[in-house]
């Protein structure tokens, strides 16, 4: 808080913040970065996975680390648009949000078109970055990585799933990444919904298999049913 009682954020750049310093800017910052300036190609999104990974811990009220902008749309000062595909900028967007980062446009906001706009805008997203609690990786495995969070006051689940594996020829559906019911703590059937197609996918009893297709990401509320 100013001397006029308006609210502040300090938010720590100096690259790359390391690990041993965690306990320091979690008292001192409310948000700092974890890497240096994060642009627009898929090795870069592979090792934001582990650094999120490991500052996991550390995020909470008033402190989170930072992932960095979002190199989406216009880049460049107008000379280029991204080079992530749609599915890319869905993964980005999808970490970034179970992960609580800071979600800070890095394109020109003057040139949005349809689909990053749709990026940028999807409240039942926006809701797991603003409001979740305690999101950190389940599990990751030959490629498949799969992250959940608190839905607060609902005994409900956030479930993002990843299939980091490059896309082969004839792989356009991609894999089932699966997820039990009981890594989630829950038993027999649950209720499902998407959150990027804001759609109910109806119930299912006892895991969840997904088909998600190379660089791409999904993004689940899981409800438990009541017997």
């Amino acid at each position: 808080i100013d001397h006029t009682g308006r609210p502040m954020v300090l938010s720590l750049s100096p690259g790359e913040t390391i690990i041993t310093a965690a306990e320091h800017v979690k008292r001192h910052a409310n948000m700092w970065r974890i890497s240096d300036d994060f642009w627009d190609n898929w090795p870069a999104i592979v090792e934001q996975f582990e650094r999120l990974r490991k500052w996991a811990p550390y995020c909470g009220p008033g402190h989170f680390p930072d992932a960095d902008m979002l190199p989406f749309g216009v880049l460049d000062q107008g000379r280029r648009t991204t080079h992530f595909t749609p599915d890319e900028q869905r993964t980005v967007m999808t970490l970034w949000s179970i992960a609580r980062s800071p979600l800070i446009m890095g394109g020109d906001l003057t040139k949005l078109d349809e689909f990053t706009r749709s990026l940028l805008t999807n409240d039942e997203v926006l809701a797991v970055d603003q409001r979740s609690q305690g999101g950190h990786e389940l599990f990751s495995r030959d490629g498949q990585i799969a992250w959940i969070a608190e839905v607060p006051g609902s005994g409900d689940k956030y479930v993002a799933l990843f299939n980091t594996r490059d896309r082969m020829a004839g792989d356009r559906p991609g894999v089932p990444v699966k997820v039990h019911f009981t890594e989630l703590g829950f038993a027999g059937r649950c209720r499902i919904r998407d959150l990027w197609a804001k759609k109910d996918l109806g119930e299912s009893a006892n895991e969840f298999a997904p088909m998600i297709a190379g660089h791409a990401a999904g993004l689940y509320r899981i409800s438990p049913v009541q017997e």
